[in-house]
């Protein structure tokens, strides 16, 4: 079996909702939730004129490979409402594979680590809070030390 860190967000509809279903069709289809990470709020990151987004980590056991993975995820995606318009547009349901195992892969269409693991704040905050040991497998610095380096000043606020 295989370990794969995912990142769960959206600013569209009942956010919450959209996030809970979301936790439930990855369990149901792509493997064993082994950790959830906290719900973060965090405002827009690149198209700053919209909703402030939900996102969460889960870290999941799963059977698929890399690229069935990223197919399941993109079916879950369109089952909870997303359309694709413009880069960084709101969304009911974004999910993003952050790592999976320690691979690297760089092909079109799947890059493995996300290759903005280490610019962006909301995904490290809650990355932190369920592996901050986690060394990044390209990067060589754990979860931790990217946080503490991290320079996207973007409030990233823990929800309960």
């Amino acid at each position: 079996m295989n370990k794969a860190y995912l990142l769960t967000g959206g600013n569209e509809g009942d956010r919450y909702l959209n996030m809970q279903q979301a936790r439930t069709n990855i369990e149901h289809i792509c493997g064993q939730l082994l950790q959830v990470s906290s719900l973060y709020e965090t405002a827009a990151w690149g198209k700053t004129d919209q909703a402030d987004f939900l996102n969460q980590v889960l870290l999941i056991e799963t059977k698929w490979n890399p690229r069935e993975l990223l197919k399941l995820i993109l079916q879950i995606e369109e089952k909870g409402g997303r359309i694709r318009t413009e880069k960084n547009a709101p969304r009911t349901i974004d999910i993003d594979i952050l790592f999976y195992d320690q691979l690297v892969i760089n092909e079109p269409g799947l890059n493995i680590p996300h290759p903005r693991i280490a610019d962006r704040r909301f995904v490290l905050e809650p990355l932190n809070e369920i592996s901050p040991g986690y060394k990044h497998p390209v990067l060589h610095k754990t979860i931790h030390q990217l946080l503490l380096e991290c320079t996207d000043e973007l409030a990233v606020k823990k929800i309960g």
